[in-house]
């Protein structure tokens, strides 16, 4: 009998999969969310998974319209979770209306998942454009190629054809050493830091019984961090 077009071959529904992992309590998570974070980072770096600093970086309009998409963390500190974009895409223009964001980090091969909410800042454009050296050739060329990201383009073609004129106008140097400083920081382009005032982290259990600690403060400046378990 031949399926009907809209009738998928694999229910989302019947798909499951049961939680084994071990345990996470309020007793053995240490006082500081970043050791925690740490630990879980390495963990998924050690098992190979793909892409392991993927994250869902969620923003709202000024009407609170919300939006999501997936970014790359590119460095966390007890100031806060950076990732860099172009200032002027759709999450660039939603920050300067809404300054706060969510982060999700989807660890699916270790059952885990963390969780991250706070207000946003900009970075310095001297911390925006040590990072943007550090980028390969080609990705510095893509920046100034995609000037206006999530703007609507005539296709591939006008992608390519800009991304070959500033190719030309900043081609690639022989000398590696010269390299770094071959392609300048764009204006429209640099990073943000998320300030955590919750960091949540999820351990998928058996019977969908899930461990579920929050650590909060009330304050962004605040030191100190409280840890509690929330029903799953």
């Amino acid at each position: 009998m031949n399926r009907p077009a809209d009738q998928p071959a694999h229910d989302p529904a019947r798909l499951r999969a049961s939680y084994e992992r071990g345990p996470l309590t309020e007793q053995g998570v240490p006082a500081d969310p970043l050791a925690l974070f740490t630990a879980w980072f390495e963990d998924v770096v050690a098992e190979g998974l793909s892409e392991p600093n993927a994250m869902v970086l969620a923003t709202a309009s000024a009407d609170g319209a919300p939006n999501a998409r997936t970014v790359l963390l590119k460095g966390y500190s007890p100031a806060g979770f950076r990732f860099f974009t172009n200032f002027t895409s759709a999450k660039g223009r939603e920050l300067a209306e809404n300054p706060r964001a969510a982060l999700v980090f989807p660890w699916h091969a270790r059952a885990r998942q963390v969780r991250v909410t706070g207000p946003v800042e900009r970075l310095p454009d001297a911390e925006s454009a040590a990072y943007f050296r550090t980028r390969p050739y080609g990705s510095r060329l893509g920046a100034w190629a995609s000037e206006h990201q999530s703007s609507v383009i005539s296709g591939r073609d006008e992608l390519e054809r800009r991304y070959a004129e500033v190719a030309s106008h900043w081609p690639e140097p022989d000398n590696l050493d010269d390299d770094a400083d071959a392609v300048p920081l764009p204006d429209f382009w640099g990073g943000y830091r998320v300030v955590p005032e919750t960091i949540e982290f999820w351990q998928g259990r058996p019977n969908r019984l899930h461990d579920r600690i929050r650590y909060s403060r009330a304050l962004p400046s605040a030191a100190r961090w409280k840890a509690e378990r929330l029903s799953p």
